[in-house]
């Protein structure tokens, strides 16, 4: 391998080295596979047009074109014509791919899920740090300056990342930035010649870094690892802002975490796990059927479900009287909750409507009055957390939410807000299914039961979202988890006009004896919240086989969600619904999660394989099909030529068997193909030498046997006898044989390496280049010619008349 190609190949692998640091930042690492891919093609186009003659600048911009071109292929598939050539929308496209990605990152916490904008983030950075390495690295061959892009590039995957980041990142991208460098040196070192080392006996070395200056870079590497584990932290820097001064929305009261709940929700729900993340204890009769919500969703604009407030205030002792509540003598229920280290990262879970809550580090907690949502201001806030939370006890009875008023304007105002893009068969299914129904609660229990009914399936192995485009899926084809019930159905209260938003928490926890319950990664839930005036937000179920369904739904005269409503039949679908069994080992809280029986283990996989056939990795496949042919076309092109000059392909060869005269097109033809031969393993040819000469250098240089080098000196004595000879005197020698010769010998002595090079990548191919060039050249200049004299054929006549008419102006007498 040359050492351009050595600094090549380092390069990319520096640049995917650097770039591990961020698979923290998605919750799956598929799209790191998408970035070396387009690592590999950007390294394999500079590889390539290094080999022509090009300005060097024009090497990173055909590379940026190439980046570009990934890109529409992998993010913008709808722009494309064919799936392959860009079309008119296709940068349309791609900007609105990289604007949602804009706005995944303002909304969500890391890890993020694998959005289409935010992979494209991601991939693209990638790939353009990927050019500039190389571009420092290889083109300009200034390989110490290429670790600024690559500490960029770890520096904000590893600031990203936060406490996901990890030194083994770090050894990595340093690793990889010292492999460069090494190979930079053993570059420089090669082209001043062979080095003497001045051994015992003379001996010559082989032009390579010695080993002194790999030990000082491992050695170095390894003091940077080791160094801060001695060396004392300090807890705030020129990117601390002290407490409260993490990432997320700036408010008047203090800044909140950017956690994403349903972020969190489908991951967790998507993989579930039975880790225990927090234990309390309630001192209700009803302990067992009180959800812990840890916040409610109040804005839809079309593409998900979030939290509107964008102020929130530090956190009282006493919260503000519940939004719509009218009573005031309502009794309390106290608890006693206990988090674990496995919940990193949550707003705080308590009982709905919370009344005051207790917590040590009261400062690093902010309150949404709106939702009532306590949010922390350091996402590490809520691990291992010891709290008190006194909560309202409100047990409306059906009938009292069937009579309840209609809710205030504002609260409707803000409340029912729908996205234009609402498609239609929301708004229509909402009045089908509540066409019966004469008050609100009539309705929503009218939408609870559709959902419950057996036409709706509980399954993970469905794609996430909260959208409008993910509702219409999910109503047409009536499968999904949590998230999509309750979206769904909030967006459908919010079309009949009823107030709701999401909520997301846990349902009720296990219970471990006592009074104690336990709530583990399988009791991620979301629900909708509706208004009734008088009583405020009520939680209502409608996921079926998930979740305990409120006092208030089984008293109504409607059917209830219960789990035993699920059709057994369905079990034998390819998305089965979890249903219950009989097994007395059984509980009725497993029943209601859905945890009996068999179950669906498939949703881990299908998230991680399902990568494998998006149109981001077939696309970005496709341009490396391409690549690769584009870089096949010289090693073809070369092995034409060497069979059209040899007279190979049926037709008769000029040094075949038994006497033939040779033209002298075929002599020339047998003497270019032995020097485009030595050309090719290292030997470039010289214009300025005689054929005599020049077979001289090529035997000396590749140390020919002697076979070879006689082989080389008929073809050269031929080809003199062609150039210099009176006319009339023939050639009869066997040149192919002669040539073919030759090229064994210059195969055998340049090395597996040598011949690879020559083989795939042959640099007697840039006269292909100039041949393009020149008919590109000749044709524009025929071209240009054929629009002079079509100008002039049709301004001459012009110009003639007008020649002629001032002639006769000038006339005397006219």
């Amino acid at each position: 391998m040359t050492t351009r190609a050595k600094l090549t190949v380092y390069s990319a692998l520096a640049t995917t080295l650097a770039a591990l640091c961020m698979l923290p930042l998605l919750t799956t690492r598929s799209w790191l596979t998408h970035a070396v891919l387009v690592i590999g093609v950007v390294s394999a186009v500079g590889a390539g047009l290094r080999r022509s003659p090009l300005f060097r600048w024009a090497v990173p911009v055909a590379q940026l074109l190439v980046l570009l071109l990934l890109m529409l292929l992998g993010f913008a598939g709808s722009g494309m014509t064919g799936g392959v050539l860009p079309g008119p929308n296709a940068m349309r496209v791609l900007g609105q791919v990289f604007s949602s990605g804009i706005d995944d990152i303002r909304q969500y916490a890391i890890p993020a899920p694998p959005t289409a904008g935010l992979r494209l983030i991601l991939v693209s950075s990638v790939g353009l740090i990927s050019v500039l390495v190389d571009t420092v690295a290889v083109t300009y061959r200034r390989s110490a300056l290429a670790g600024l892009p690559l500490l960029t590039l770890y520096s904000i995957g590893n600031g990203l990342a936060g406490e996901h980041g990890s030194w083994v990142w770090f050894g990595l991208a340093a690793a990889g930035y010292l492999l460069l460098l090494f190979a930079e040196g053993e570059d420089r070192v090669s082209r001043w010649g062979r080095v003497f080392r001045g051994g015992a006996r003379g001996t010559i070395g082989s032009g390579r870094v010695s080993p002194g200056g790999r030990q000082v870079g491992v050695l170095a590497l390894a003091l940077a690892m080791l160094l801060p584990v001695f060396l004392p932290r300090w807890g705030s820097g020129l990117l601390d802002s002290g407490p409260g001064g993490t990432s997320g929305k700036g408010t008047a009261g203090g800044v909140a975490t950017s956690l994403d709940p349903l972020v969190s929700l489908e991951a967790a729900i998507s993989k579930p796990s039975d880790n225990e993340l927090l234990t309390y204890t309630l001192d209700s009769d009803l302990a067992d059927q009180i959800y812990l919500r840890t916040g409610s969703l109040d804005q839809f604009d079309g593409t998900e479900w979030k939290l509107s407030s964008s102020v929130v205030s530090d956190l009282p002792a006493t919260l503000p009287s519940p939004e719509g509540l009218r009573a005031t003598d309502v009794p309390r229920i106290e608890g006693d909750f206990q988090i674990s280290d496995r919940l990193e990262k949550s707003w705080l879970p308590m009982p709905y409507p919370a009344a005051s809550v207790q917590l040590p580090n009261r400062g690093e907690w902010k309150l949404d009055p709106l939702t009532r949502t306590v949010l922390p201001a350091d996402d590490k806030a809520i691990r291992g957390l010891h709290y008190q939370v006194s909560a309202l006890d409100l047990r409306p009875t059906a009938d009292e939410l069937r009579t309840a008023p209609l809710a205030p304007q504002d609260i409707r105002e803000h409340y029912t807000v729908l996205p234009t893009d609402l498609p239609p068969v929301v708004a229509e299914q909402a009045r089908a299914v509540t066409a019966g129904a004469r008050n609100d609660y009539d309705r929503a229990t009218a939408l609870v039961n559709w959902f419950t009914g057996p036409q709706f399936r509980y399954d993970t192995n469905v794609a996430g979202g909260t959208g409008s485009d993910a509702i219409a899926v999910f109503l047409r084809d009536r499968r999904g988890f949590c998230v999509h019930f309750a979206s769904t159905m909030a967006a459908m209260a919010r079309v009949l006009r009823i107030p709701s938003r999401v909520a997301v928490g846990f349902t009720p926890g296990d219970s471990k004896g006592g009074d104690v319950y336990s709530v583990t990664g399988r009791m991620y839930h979301a629900w909708p919240e509706l208004y009734f005036s008088g009583y405020g937000w009520m939680r209502f179920e409608p996921t079926p086989s998930r979740g305990v369904p409120a006092r208030y739904q089984e008293g109504s005269t409607t059917p209830t969600t219960a789990p035993t409503q699920q059709p057994t039949a369905a079990a034998s679908s390819a998305a089965a619904v979890p249903t219950p069994t009989s097994s007395s080992d059984c509980t009725a809280k497993q029943r209601q999660l859905g945890d009996c029986g068999s179950r669906s283990k498939a949703a881990t996989a299908a998230d991680e394989q399902s990568w494998l056939l998006s149109p981001q990795v077939l696309g970005t496949l496709a341009g490396v099909l391409a690549v690769i042919a584009l870089l096949l076309v010289p090693m073809s092109w070369r092995a034409a030529l060497r069979r059209r000059r040899l007279g190979a392909g049926g037709r008769r060869r000029p040094g075949g068997d038994g006497p033939a005269e040779l033209t002298d097109a075929q002599v020339l033809a047998a003497w270019d193909e032995l020097v485009d031969s030595a050309w090719d393993l290292g030997i470039p040819p010289d214009e300025s030498r005689t054929p005599r000469s020049a077979a001289r250098r090529i035997t000396e240089t590749a140390e020919l046997d002697a076979d070879a080098a006689a082989a080389a000196g008929r073809l050269a004595l031929a080809t003199e006898r062609v150039l210099y000879a009176p006319a009339g005197q023939v050639t009869t020698a066997p040149l192919a044989a002669d040539v073919r010769t030759a090229r064994r010998g210059l195969l055998a002595g340049a090395g597996r390496m040598g011949r690879t090079r020559a083989l795939l990548l042959p640099p007697s191919s840039a006269q292909l280049w100039w041949r393009i060039s020149d008919a590109v050249r000749a044709a524009r200049t025929a071209v240009g010619t054929r629009a002079e004299r079509a100008g002039a054929a049709v301004s001459g006549p012009v110009r003639r008349l007008v020649t002629r008419g001032r002639g006769k102006r000038s006339t005397p007498g006219s």
